[in-house]
């Protein structure tokens, strides 16, 4: 069975929390984090420059992404080359398209040229991986986030999409796939055997990946079996039966 320490795929968290970004830096096998305008709306927010510097300056040593909030293409490009300068490690998300669908792929195209690391969000399209892919090729570092559990929520098959993505970002030399919005542990099985090269998820998911291998679909079912018994016992549950002079109770032997 495959456990934690098998996985070739990189685990980030995705979250804006900087108390549980610092408890899920403690493990080693988290490789990087990764926040959002709404998860930054989560956390309460407000200085972004300030919580930005501080959380690079909490975790040097991983990647980080953040996110451009503008919806003005010229702005966008400015916040962008602003959050660029927080770190080494920063990463800066900028979605694949404005709020009235004008594209960004020119916009990460040049940003990347020069040298910001970019990490295109928002993808949800094998035309849109395509030409993410072909604008960020042959510049800095950067990533490509596609959301795949949000698709699967809607009953799309994200499956042929993200081999797609991982084949087109594997033919270049600097541009990586993420797996976002991320819903079960078994994400991260799957991203792992399609060849993804990063999986974000939230801190609960990732926390349960130090089981993977630990149990057997027997062993579970078993597990299973004895925590309703025990709930039963433990909310006194009673229940009439043909034949019975007193209703059985869960604890009677």
């Amino acid at each position: 069975m495959l456990k934690l320490a098998d996985l070739k795929v990189k685990l980030f968290t995705d979250g804006a929390d900087k108390a549980q970004i610092l408890e899920m830096a403690k493990n080693a096998w988290i490789s990087g984090f990764t926040t959002n305008p709404s998860l930054l709306k989560k956390a309460g927010v407000t200085d972004y420059e300030a919580y930005g510097r501080d959380v690079v300056a909490a975790v040097p040593d991983r990647h980080i992404s953040f996110e451009v909030f503008s919806d003005d293409i010229p702005e966008m490009v400015t916040q962008a080359r602003a959050i660029a300068t927080w770190g080494s490690n920063v990463y800066v998300k900028l979605p694949v398209s404005t709020t009235r669908g004008e594209t960004l792929f020119d916009t990460v195209r040049g940003l990347s040229r020069d040298g910001v690391k970019v990490n295109m969000t928002a993808i949800f399209t094998e035309e849109q991986v395509a030409k993410a892919i072909d604008a960020l090729a042959g510049g800095a570092p950067a990533c490509v986030s596609v959301f795949a559990g949000r698709l699967a929520d809607f009953g799309i098959d994200y499956r042929p999409i993200m081999q797609d993505a991982v084949a087109r970002a594997r033919r270049t030399r600097n541009v990586e796939i993420i797996w976002a919005s991320t819903r079960e542990a078994f994400n991260v099985v799957e991203a792992d055997r399609m060849g993804c090269h990063i999986i974000t998820a939230p801190a609960d998911v990732l926390k349960k990946l130090p089981a993977l291998g630990t149990r057997t679909a027997a062993e579970l079912s078993l597990d299973a079996v004895k925590a309703f018994r025990e709930d039963a016992i433990a909310a006194g549950l009673s229940l009439a039966t043909p034949g019975a002079d007193a209703p059985r109770r869960a604890a009677a032997s």
